[in-house]
């Protein structure tokens, strides 16, 4: 899988902004993520659409996307489905029909190739997760397996630190001292 430290790959892809016919679609590039506006970025990848431990994941981040934008960070969402697969399944899921961020869809793959995050056999993604600092540098990392979904608020919790851009221990919560050498 690619590293902590390294830029992340360069893309440019369609993703599912809305439902509202004629304004469904948009262009997303990696361009955006280097910035000097201090704007974070946070990939989630999901395996497929119209599953089932897919949905509860999206639904999180988007009850929580509030929490990513106070932190001035984009949050996107990402699998090797189609953006009319994507469109489908926000049509066809309540959970999903009101998503505040795109859903990115890599259909040739290659970002998820870019990524290391195919799963061998399928070739879909595994449930990738990517803090992204203003330079477009990966700074945190995580995978779980297919079956397993992730914990958002621990993605939030690695986001307060690092933005703290300090050393914080085990188990450390935004508002929390951190060390000091």
């Amino acid at each position: 899988m690619i590293n902590i430290g390294e830029q992340f790959p360069s893309y440019s892809k369609t993703a599912v902004v809305s439902i509202e016919k004629g304004k469904e679609f948009e262009t997303l590039t990696s361009e955006s993520l280097v910035n000097e506006n201090n704007q974070w970025t946070c990939m989630f990848w999901w395996p497929k659409d119209f599953t089932f431990v897919c949905p509860t994941e999206i639904a999180e981040f988007n009850a929580n996307f509030g929490e990513f934008r106070d932190r001035d960070t984009t949050l996107i969402g990402a699998s090797t489905d189609s953006e009319n697969v994507h469109l489908a399944w926000r049509h066809n899921h309540d959970d999903l029909r009101g998503l505040k961020f795109p859903m990115l869809a890599d259909t040739s793959k290659s970002l998820a190739e870019a990524l290391d995050i195919l799963e061998p056999t399928e070739k879909i993604a595994y449930r990738a997760t990517f803090i992204i600092d203003p330079q477009g540098i990966i700074r945190w990392a995580s995978v779980n397996d297919l079956s397993v979904g992730r914990n958002v608020k621990e993605v939030l919790r690695v986001l307060d630190a690092l933005q703290t851009d300090e050393l914080c221990p085990c188990n450390w919560e935004k508002g929390e001292a951190t060390l000091t050498v």
